[in-house]
């Protein structure tokens, strides 16, 4: 598909046709299995100054955490035996969890017999490929936005042309490479978000996280709208026609906004579900976003996953 088929898409008034092919592909290639992800957000700490997120250097208001190896060990052990068989290593950029640290944890889980996916931020190609050497299967780092000047304004501290480099390292070094971007960030047309999908089908990126942006009291641009979740799943669909053997998670802040549009999005494409498995206090400090959450219990949120699922109609895995 074009930009300007894209754009009309997107624009379409009644999107249901769009849905439901995007369903089909998604039965076609991935069946009915819902991958269940568990997420341990490990540390806080970023050097960045995202505009949009919580966690960026200049919000002195965040509270600042650092899980110890042995916890984030711990957490992850809890998490295998609960039935969870991918584990998501997230962090800010936190220059304290250097390759050998970070290596050694991710050795540590691969041989508890799960995948580890790692999503912290952008690292060097020699960092990023002792962590493949040490095991790490996949990596996630959102574009945010394809929009050049776009991003420049919301990244104080990098370019998307650094961020489009770390990401075909990424894909080189052969990890299942995954990126995203956020819908209804301040400035974003539909010819934008078109251009975050062709983005997206440039790099043939074999998972791909889209969500709403939702303002955080603590930085510029907190008084901003949120993004749009019906418009989150029809990016979600395009995405789905675009790459059709992607894994496509419905994300946290989907259902955040709303958690009718959160289950709905799994009719749209999408087939993985992320759940934070981040001990307490900690999950409440890693707010990107505000969110209400509650105590993590990792067996008890399991089963209650595992039951939505279910109830929805598909297969937890």
């Amino acid at each position: 598909m074009k930009k300007k088929e894209l754009v009309r898409l997107l624009a379409l008034e009644d999107f249901t046709p769009i849905y439901q092919q995007a369903d089909e592909v998604r039965k076609r290639e991935k069946g009915d299995i819902v991958n269940i992800r568990a997420i341990i957000e490990f540390s806080n700490i970023c050097g960045r100054k995202c505009r949009y997120c919580g966690l960026n250097s200049t919000n002195k208001k965040a509270v600042r955490y650092r899980m110890s190896p042995k916890e984030i060990l711990d957490t992850a052990k809890q998490a295998v035996d609960a039935g969870y068989q991918t584990i998501v290593l997230q962090s800010g950029e936190d220059p304290c969890f250097h390759k050998e640290t970070l290596g050694h944890i991710v050795k540590s889980i691969k041989a508890m017999g799960v995948a580890v996916t790692l999503s912290c931020g952008e690292l060097t190609f020699d960092e990023l490929e002792h962590l493949r050497k040490c095991g790490a299967n996949r990596y996630l780092l959102k574009h945010e936005t394809a929009d050049p000047e776009l991003y420049r304004e919301l990244h104080p501290c990098g370019t998307l042309a650094e961020r489009v480099d770390c990401l075909r390292n990424i894909s080189k070094l052969g990890y299942e490479t995954g990126s995203g971007f956020m819908i209804g960030l301040p400035g974003q047309t539909l010819e934008t978000i078109a251009e975050d999908l062709l983005l997206l089908k440039e790099l043939n990126c074999q998972m791909v996280g889209i969500g709403p942006f939702i303002p955080h009291p603590d930085t510029p641009l907190a008084k901003e709208k949120e993004g749009s979740p019906g418009l989150t799943k029809r990016a979600v669909a395009l995405t789905r026609l675009l790459l059709p053997q992607a894994n496509l998670p419905v994300t946290t802040a989907l259902g955040v906004i709303n958690q009718q549009e959160k289950e709905n999005a799994f009719g749209c494409g999408a087939n993985v579900i992320m759940k934070k498995v981040t001990p307490s206090p900690y999950k409440e400090a890693y707010e990107i976003y505000p969110a209400n959450l509650e105590k993590t219990n990792i067996v008890k949120d399991r089963k209650l996953l595992e039951d939505q699922i279910r109830a929805l109609g598909r297969t937890p895995l």
